[in-house]
């Protein structure tokens, strides 16, 4: 389980660093706040990426004139775990409405922007052809990004008129490509990068890892390691 006041000292950290060095502690009610993070399991680096949106939102209205403070940053950590957890797969857990045990109920599919098929298969291969040009990726790549960019481009004409079951066709060879791609961009990086993302991989699911069926922690894992290596490179997410 998270050790929680280790889990506070690394958060505390993390916002001394993002205040550039101004230290607010986490004590009271913020402390409580964030042992609740904790008890609900939320990953320090998901919690992190929570901390790392409200200052870009921070940073957007203007020079910065204050520091902020941790409580500021919790509707970001949430929507972040919430994002995590839809990702690697993890249900919620919630009591019993008749005040029994804690129960596992499904996480609630996640809100998505209305937009076309075909607009999401362009910001797809827009974004590809862009990381293809970054230092994010280095050439040993390459040749995995043109192959999606490749197997993209003819679901675009068909996205425009696809319906129904063609429509599902679509979607369903988009997820391969996704995986595909995912798939080679992990097997190129170093051995220890690997088994690094791996063992970050099995930290963040080890709050949840009691209650999970063995299959489900596999499979939890699985997408927890595809989800770093997403991150790791800057991919996007080709589920529509």
């Amino acid at each position: 389980m998270i050790d929680p006041d280790a889990y506070c000292r690394e958060l505390e950290a993390y916002l001394c660093r993002k205040n550039d060095g101004h230290l607010i502690r986490i004590v009271g009610p913020a402390f409580e706040r964030v042992l609740g993070w904790a008890a609900q399991g939320v990953p320090v680096k998901v919690a992190e990426a929570g901390i790392d949106r409200c200052f870009q939102r921070y940073y957007r209205k203007g020079p910065r004139r204050r520091p902020v403070r941790i409580e500021f940053c919790e509707a970001d950590v949430l929507d972040a775990f919430d994002e995590w957890r839809r990702a690697v797969g993890i249900s919620v857990v919630a009591a019993d409405p008749e005040g029994g045990p804690l129960v596992e109920e499904p996480a609630a599919a996640p809100a998505r922007p209305r937009r076309s098929l075909r607009s999401h298969l362009d910001a797809l291969m827009a974004r590809l052809t862009l990381l293809r040009g970054s230092d994010n990726v280095s050439g040993v790549h390459d040749a995995a990004l043109d192959r999606a960019i490749r197997a993209l481009d003819p679901l675009r004409q068909q996205a425009e008129q696809a319906r129904g079951a063609e429509r599902q066709a679509v979607v369903q060879r988009l997820e391969v490509i996704g995986a595909d791609l995912l798939c080679a961009m992990a097997e190129a990086l170093p051995a220890p990068e690997r088994e690094s993302l791996a063992a970050e991989a099995a930290r963040e699911l080890e709050p949840f890892r009691a209650r999970m069926p063995v299959d489900a922690y596999r499979q939890a894992r699985e997408a927890a390691v595809a989800r770093l290596v997403r991150l790791r490179y800057g991919l996007p997410d080709f589920s529509f």
